[in-house]
């Protein structure tokens, strides 16, 4: 029914079961994975199971891969990419192998930037042979809640996902894959999501996550392409000013 489409798009549901919490009272979104909240927490112990800070879900030790520990307050000020991934996963590991790089010219640009790694690897071998590629830090593999809790808090659906947080740890963005691979040379960092992207096959899983507007220009034109675009631009900016004030994703 329409109804039903319309709830799987508003809460951009791409696969099942589901299970998301809402604050009945203001409609807000509590909590997108409800399944892992409901296995973690089976006596309801942190009901209404609200968002909590990042700094408070991450706030432990942290590895490196030579095996120093370091608090997670170090994160503190940094700019952080949150990243889920694992070994057995092909894309993670190509997108690793450019995330690499962008790390390595985000720091040499002088930017303060952190990259947090959360596995979803199938052992500890797995895990530290990945880790062991990784010039940043992670959670470490043993903590099986405190990966469980930044996946809740993220409502991952799927992984590689790169989720990019200021220094205050409020998002930037979720879609932090798709930016690293259309910024090779990251001079967009930190990512602040656009208004008016141009359609690539990195970006085109966006098409997934929600209703778009799509629009066709004769790409050897290029003066029309930038007439399109002012077009279509204010109409953006209003749309995800108006969801902004609602403080929903737009």
């Amino acid at each position: 029914s329409l109804l039903q489409l319309k709830l799987w798009n508003k809460y951009r549901v791409s696969n099942i079961p589901s299970l998301i919490f809402i604050d009945a009272s203001t409609g807000k979104v509590v909590c997108r994975n409800g399944l892992l909240v409901i296995r973690d927490d089976p006596e309801g112990l942190e009901f209404p199971w609200g968002p909590k800070p990042f700094s408070e879900v991450v706030a432990g030790p942290l590895l490196r891969n030579n095996g120093q520990t370091l608090d997670s307050s170090a994160l503190e000020g940094s700019h952080v990419g949150v990243y889920f991934s694992a070994h057995w996963c092909p894309p993670c590991r190509s997108l690793t192998r450019v995330l690499v790089e962008s790390y390595r010219k985000i720091k040499e640009a002088g930017q303060k930037f952190e990259i947090l790694f959360v596995s979803a690897d199938r052992s500890e071998d797995s895990f530290n042979q990945y880790f062991s590629e990784m010039p940043w830090v992670a959670v470490p593999y043993a903590d099986e809640a405190r990966r469980s809790r930044l996946n809740r808090l993220y409502g991952i659906q799927g992984i590689p996902t790169l989720i990019v947080l200021d220094s205050k740890g409020e998002v930037i963005t979720r879609q932090g894959r798709v930016e690293v691979l259309n910024d090779i040379e990251c001079r967009e960092f930190p990512w602040h999501p656009k208004p008016v992207l141009e359609l690539t096959d990195s970006n085109a899983v966006q098409l997934n996550e929600g209703p778009c507007l799509v629009l066709f220009v004769d790409s050897e034109d290029d003066g029309e392409s930038e007439a399109a675009k002012q077009l279509i631009q204010p109409i953006a900016e209003k749309i995800i000013a108006k969801y902004k004030a609602k403080d929903e994703e737009a």
